[in-house]
């Protein structure tokens, strides 16, 4: 995983890891505790850190876009990742792999 704030690129890819934290916290911690033990409060702000989260993934996936001239196609892709349980972890790797290549 990566944690820095460097440039964009690097920013994008901390918040997508957040973000991908955040939704596997939601999708299996926070929901559960909802319905089974009738904590609603737990989803509400689990619910609202990864919103935020989600926000500035997309706000750092246009810019990173714009800046290192990603294709539609890629962008796309980066966007469907944070729609899946663990797709951020795989698109942080991937971008990663594609550095290490540069």
């Amino acid at each position: 995983m990566h944690f820095s704030f460097k440039t964009t690129l690097d920013r994008f890819r901390t918040i997508a890891v957040l973000e991908g934290i955040s939704y596997i916290i939601l999708l299996f911690i926070a929901m559960p505790l909802k319905r089974m033990a009738g904590i609603p409060e737990v989803q509400k702000y689990v619910g609202w850190a990864h919103g935020l989260l989600f926000i500035l993934f997309v706000a750092l996936l246009v810019q990173v876009w714009r800046e290192y001239r990603w294709s539609f196609g890629k962008v796309v892709m980066a966007f469907v990742a944070s729609l899946i349980p663990f797709g951020t972890f795989v698109l942080d790797r991937k971008i990663a792999n594609e550095e290490r290549q540069k």
